[in-house]
């Protein structure tokens, strides 16, 4: 029998979901396909309704080595294993004559721990060991909470937190669940051959797809101790989100309350002498993070400086006594031992890592009005980092609907540690960037009107001018706005200034779960959603409801990011534009990705208003334009406003 071609699998996958091939689909089946028979890289710019997981499941599925897919969003995980491969494998299966397995897999604390949930949770010391279930009155949420997962537990077959519906908090959670680091062992541990972690991992090393989320792509990039199992080819969907996941997962921090856990933890496991060291330094760091103020640390003060070396030498000292103390008063001495060796290691880990002052890490104080200060350290970049760990040994597709930012892959290429395109050289990865479009037609579709004549907005304080222009648009739009706003400050004070004047309905992020307000929002054609940095790329609303998409200025990140802010500096020191290649590129990412809110199929109409001046005045206006779809431009106020009325007027003469 002969192989089937590559148009007929796309062909097959396509009517089993119901939809119509795209030509941009063909032509991002067909690059892919390239990439992994080459192997080389690619980076694929989808726009929203092309069919990106078709696109490439198809052409991996049809390859038949093992691929590694990796999403950032948990709604995307559920699409690939709950319809799109499901799907896809039934409607391959009589061509390609085999039935490819898939599974999902992720870190060890996304899954229920049954010694946790069985054998109580040895706490710190002044509560004792204690049963949870006991401990949390069965009255409070958290009792109900605890109780409604312990019937879960022998029910679920995965019990994996994202089944677990309604979800339950943080807090709840971690009474349930432990982290890698510490977790026995299945080998050591009494439910190791019923464990959910284990069995996930099985079903992975089984599985020809393994769906996997950002972070724990990182950590088996970075960490050096495979989590995911040896694969052929790796995509990376939602790739935009990529380089911020790696860094959060390359972060370290300490904090005064995580230190004295580690001290509660491992106190009666070690002798005197090594308790009181540890105990002595958690009290000198402490005092010190008291008079902690927010901002980077450019050197390491030298009272820090000490603190920290007396905390890394007291956490080595009692890591090494941990292993041979003995006290007959603890129970379930292995639990407890294995907690505490995870706290006292994640304090020696973060306090080395800071006192060594590697000139590629940033160090910076914050401070929450609920948490108090916190020392942290973050990667200057992870581009060497992604270059290194993620481009060596397999082919990497890398798809967004925004990567393309400017009007070229270059900037994208650069945070991933990727030289320009077609840069040669021997251990430079090549790679090569498509943009396959979108069926939709941008220019009919859509309008991005530019405030023009408003002030430029400034750091603080209220901008009337903003709140008048936003009261017009939404009034024209006969509500269906979408507000995206860049800070929940701005957000706030937009909500409560329109609630005040008119006399649509404003749901405001905060209030309610973001689930629940999207649903709102989308049931009734005249409400609004205001919002920060979520809904910038968590929406998918189609239809009459977010008919206009708002967004009150540029997504600079915030002067004061030390991150960001240490990151341009680095850029302008080794000669480049750290404000181009740092902020502007952060900025239009954040832009595509909420422009993109605005047309999600055939028959969207609508605006994307930018309340910001500048885009239409700044030299790098034309930069931010260039990342966003190709909507009819215009800073015409009077234009957009009757645009905005006759969508209004035809939604309303079609009852919607």
């Amino acid at each position: 029998m002969t192989k089937p071609s590559l148009p007929e699998l796309l062909h097959a996958a396509v009517s089993s979901v119901g939809g119509v091939e795209r030509p941009g689909q063909v032509t991002m089946a067909e690059a892919v396909a390239e990439a992994i028979d080459a192997p080389s890289h690619l980076l694929v710019q989808a726009g929203t309704g092309t069919g990106k997981s078709l696109g490439y499941l198809v052409p991996a599925l049809a390859h038949g080595e093992r691929v590694v897919v990796a999403t950032a969003t948990l709604a995307l995980q559920r699409q690939l294993v709950e319809r799109d491969l499901p799907r896809t494998v039934d409607a391959l299966h009589p061509l390609l004559r085999r039935r490819p397995e898939f599974a999902m897999l992720k870190g060890r604390s996304n899954y229920l721990c049954l010694h946790r949930l069985r054998e109580g949770v040895p706490q710190d010391e002044e509560e004792g060991l204690f049963d949870q279930f006991e401990a949390a009155a069965p009255s409070s949420k958290l009792g109900q909470d605890l109780l409604r997962m312990r019937d879960w537990a022998d029910e679920t077959e995965t019990g994996d937190r994202d089944d677990l519906t309604p979800g339950v908090s943080d807090r709840a959670w971690s009474q349930v669940s432990v982290s890698s680091r510490e977790c026995l062992g299945a080998t050591k541990c009494a439910y190791g051959m019923e464990c959910f972690a284990e069995q996930a991992r099985e079903r992975a090393k089984l599985a020809e797809v393994v769906v996997t989320n950002h972070a724990l792509l990182a950590i088996d990039s970075i960490e050096g101790a495979p989590v995911l199992p040896e694969h052929e080819v790796l995509i990376v969907d939602e790739a935009h989100e990529l380089v911020s996941r790696v860094t959060g997962v390359a972060t370290g921090e300490l904090t005064p309350g995580q230190v004295h856990r580690a001290v509660r933890r491992s106190a009666k496991l070690v002798n005197e002498k090594a308790a009181d060291a540890l105990q002595t330094a958690a009290e000198t760091f402490e005092r010190l993070m008291e008079l902690a103020l927010p901002g980077r640390l450019e050197e390491i003060p030298e009272d820090l400086g000490y603190a920290l070396m007396a905390l890394r030498d007291a956490a080595r000292t009692v890591i090494s006594a941990l292993g041979s103390t003995r006290d007959k008063s603890v129970q379930d001495e292995d639990v407890v031992r294995k907690q505490a060796l995870a706290s006292v290691e994640s304090v020696h880990a973060v306090a080395e890592r800071i006192a060594n002052g590697s000139e590629y890490d940033v160090v910076w104080y914050e401070r929450h009005d609920r948490f108090g200060a916190s020392l942290r350290v973050a990667p200057l970049s992870v581009s060497g980092l992604l270059r290194e760990k993620l481009f060596a040994d397999r082919s990497v597709v890398l798809t967004s609907a925004t990567l393309k930012l400017g009007g070229d892959f270059n900037g994208v290429g650069a945070s991933l540690g990727l030289a320009p395109e077609g840069t040669e050289g021997d251990d430079i990865p090549q790679w090569k960037g498509i943009d396959v479009g979108s069926p939709f037609d941008y220019r009919k579709q859509g309008i991005l009107y530019v405030a023009r004549h408003l002030a430029t907005p400034g750091r603080e304080g209220s901008r009337g001018d903003m709140m008048d222009e936003l009261a017009e648009l939404v009034e024209a739009a006969g509500g269906r706005t979408l507000g995206l706003f860049s800070s929940m400050r701005a957000a706030q004070a937009a909500a409560e200034e329109l609630r005040g004047r008119m006399d649509v309905p404003i749901l405001l992020q905060g209030e309610e779960t973001l689930g629940e307000l999207i649903k709102a929002f989308a049931a009734d054609p005249r409400t609004c959603l205001f919002g920060t940095l979520s809904l910038w790329q968590g929406v998918d609303v189609p239809g009459p409801s977010s008919q206009l998409v708002v967004m009150d200025r540029i997504p600079f990140p915030r002067p004061d990011d030390p991150l960001m802010s240490a990151r341009q500096k680095a850029v302008e020191e080794a000669g480049g534009n750290g404000f181009m290649a740092v902020a502007a590129t952060h900025a239009a990412l954040l832009m595509a990705q909420g422009a993109g809110r605005l047309v999600r199929a055939t028959g969207d109409r609508g605006v994307v208003a930018v309340l910001d001046p500048r885009l239409a005045n700044a030299r790098y206006g034309s930069f931010l334009r260039a990342s966003l779809p190709d909507f009819w431009y215009t800073t015409d106020r009077d234009q957009v406003r009757r645009s905005l009325a006759a969508i209004d007027a035809v939604a309303q003469a079609a009852g919607e």
